[in-house]
């Protein structure tokens, strides 16, 4: 009977990200929109990771951009090498596998990604920090689908953000301002089968967080995502089709003064050595002239870092990284 009990207690108190239907908030009555508000802000300040339903990102952009992503990372080096972003620090293009670490962790992650941002003419005084796509000839379809899941993970961002902004106490256009031409990027990564010459401290992506203000995680194809609790535990996160996962970043962490931290996670490696996995997280930036400074709500016990701008952070976190 003691066994029992005890399993029972366990299994109260074991803790998952909690799941929220933006419908709620989309359509839903006042009622339902502030309950949405305070479910969110809970979330990520406890867990830093909800797991979103009821959006409008469709499932069949998704599952033909995986299956682009898919083709992408099948084609030879040499190819794959054409369309390289070490000249602008990863920010657009390929990173080869390898070449990214976590911060403070000298091994490599078991990964290679590619880099889709935004796009401006050359007279928008935002051209001289976003630099071109690539859009590889090999698929000639690669753009279009692309900036479509772009665009669409952009809208369920921006109102994801306006319900945090309520309940950061915020003018409603604040984040939307913010992130207005932003330089959010949508990044595709394939994690391949791991090699027998890996170096054995090396996993496919060390524990990190998340240079911007939020991410949106459309359903990744294999298992491994676990988030750090906020009481020390690994976490394993899931996500089913039409289901997103978001987490908070370094950026929302800033601002609100380590109100909303932002959240260790990490993505382990495969039991199955012979395994594949392939997500596309979209992290959403400020646009680069944005000042990162504490929110008025924040504020209490003082501020804990001064202000900057959000390119001058971004470079700085592209260089602990390896990527400049």
């Amino acid at each position: 009977m003691k066994n029992e009990l005890r399993k029972g207690a366990k299994a109260l108190l074991k803790r998952s990200v909690p799941e929220l239907d933006l419908a709620s908030y989309l359509e839903g009555h006042e009622t339902e929109r502030a309950v949405f508000v305070d479910r969110l802000f809970a979330g990520l300040k406890d867990y830093g990771f909800i797991i979103l339903t009821g959006h409008t990102v469709s499932q069949d952009e998704v599952d033909e951009a995986y299956e682009l992503t898919t083709q992408l990372f099948s084609l030879p080096r040499e190819i794959k090498s054409k369309y390289s972003g070490e000249s602008n620090g990863g920010q657009r293009g390929h990173t080869r596998f390898g070449q990214e670490h976590a911060v403070g962790h000298p091994y490599p992650d078991l990964k290679e990604f590619w880099h889709v941002g935004r796009e401006v003419p050359p007279s928008h005084p935002y051209a001289q920090y976003y630099p071109g796509n690539f859009w590889p000839e090999e698929f000639p379809h690669f753009r279009r689908v692309m900036t479509a899941l772009y665009d669409a993970m952009e809208k369920t961002a921006d109102t994801l953000l306006k319900a945090l902004g309520t309940a950061l106490d915020l003018p409603p256009n604040y984040f939307s301002e913010m992130i207005h031409e932003g330089n959010s990027v949508l990044r595709l990564i394939h994690y391949p089968p791991l090699a027998q010459d890996a170096h054995p401290q090396s996993v496919r992506a060390a524990a990190h967080e998340d240079i911007n203000l939020i991410t949106l995680l459309v359903g990744a194809t294999d298992s491994g995502l676990q988030l750090l609790d906020r009481n020390g535990q690994w976490l394993d996160v899931h996500s089913q089709p039409n289901q997103i996962v978001v987490d908070t970043g370094d950026m929302m962490s800033r601002i609100t003064n380590e109100v909303i931290p932002s959240t260790t996670h990490r993505v382990t490696n495969p039991n199955n050595s012979r395994s594949r996995r392939y997500s596309m997280p979209y992290f959403v930036h400020p646009h680069p002239q944005a000042v990162l400074s504490c929110l008025p709500s924040c504020r209490e016990g003082g501020e804990k870092y001064p202000p900057i701008s959000s390119n001058d952070f971004l470079m700085e976190r592209l260089k602990d990284i390896g990527l400049k």
